[in-house]
């Protein structure tokens, strides 16, 4: 896309450049010829070693720009990200290539491939699935009824995905005008799942803005989950009914969610932490102890609080 056209979509009146930008990024993720921008001041020494030609700052963050990327000053450089992030979308259905089948997988009627995907030795794909564009399903995996794979999605080998999931939706991302009109946050991102993974029904698992929302070897998860945009789930992590996961959080090896909890965004969870039924996780966490109640707080710490606000209550009665 033209430089020209991306400022005379933001609105910006001067002399219009003809330089070719390849694509919008993440700070940490933009390569040379892409456009990137500053969400956050916390961000900022991302920005000063970004590799992007780019970058949507406000005037007070020029000054932070590296040599080689140019500064492109917006009142509110999220808002102008949204307002980008349409134009670099994918489109839908592009993809010419035939779907590659291999004889050996179990393709049920009412099954939908589309073009450009891969489905691997053993495969098995009930009816009602629905496999998008450029989709991966490593051999030995079983998809459920109903389940639905959105575009560029990776599942690995010997995974189970129930009933009813969908994996690769948009996560929920949207910025904001001054007079509180929604901007939608258009993810360019995938959803891959290492090998050995099982998905429970109806669980939701949302693609990366730019890169993935990534599910480790092993890791198991209830019905009823939602993992949201960038989360980064490790090894034979434990995802429990009715959990959720803000974009962007987490959990390092072997960590548990118990039903019901949840977390805020950008944040970690350390190896072999336990997080129990309804905790909700407000900050990063280390591993290997186990946490409850919200704000989350050490299990002992809790239920010693529990037990002194029981004996409270009996007093007053």
């Amino acid at each position: 896309m033209k430089l020209s056209r991306i400022l005379k979509l933001l609105k910006i009146d001067k002399e219009f450049e003809e330089d070719e930008v390849d694509g919008i990024n993440d700070t940490t993720l933009a390569k040379r010829g892409e456009i990137t921008f500053l969400s956050d001041k916390k961000y900022l020494n991302d920005l000063k070693t970004t590799n992007a030609s780019y970058a949507l700052v406000k005037e007070s963050e020029r000054e932070f720009v590296p040599k080689g990327c140019k500064a492109i000053v917006v009142d509110d450089p999220y808002l102008a990200f949204a307002t980008l992030s349409k134009e670099f979308a994918k489109p839908l259905f592009c993809e010419k290539k035939e779907p590659q089948i291999a004889n050996s997988a179990d393709i049920k009627k009412g099954v939908v491939i589309a073009n450009g995907s891969v489905i691997e030795d053993n495969v098995l794909l009930m009816s009602g699935v629905v496999i998008g564009e450029r989709v991966v399903i490593k051999k030995n995996s079983i998809i459920y009824p109903n389940v639905t794979i959105y575009n560029d999605t990776v599942v690995g080998e010997d995974c189970i995905i129930h009933a009813g999931s969908v994996l690769g939706s948009d996560g929920f991302g949207y910025a904001y005008t001054k007079d509180r009109q929604p901007i939608k946050i258009y993810h360019m991102g995938r959803v891959v799942l290492g090998d050995r993974v099982e998905i429970g029904a109806n669980v939701t698992i949302d693609r990366g803005v730019f890169g993935d929302t990534y599910i480790g070897d092993d890791t198991k998860i209830d019905n009823l989950v939602q993992i949201g945009h960038n989360c980064h789930i490790e090894e034979k992590g434990i995802v429990v009914s009715q959990s959720g996961l803000a974009g962007s959080t987490t959990l390092e090896k072997c960590v548990t969610m118990g039903a019901q909890s949840g977390t805020a965004g950008h944040l970690k969870i350390g190896s072999y932490a336990m997080v129990a039924a309804r905790g909700g996780v407000t900050k990063s966490l280390k591993g290997g102890k186990i946490y409850a109640g919200f704000p989350i707080k050490n299990h002992k710490e809790w239920l010693k609080e529990q037990a002194m606000i029981s004996k409270l209550t009996k007093e007053k009665k």
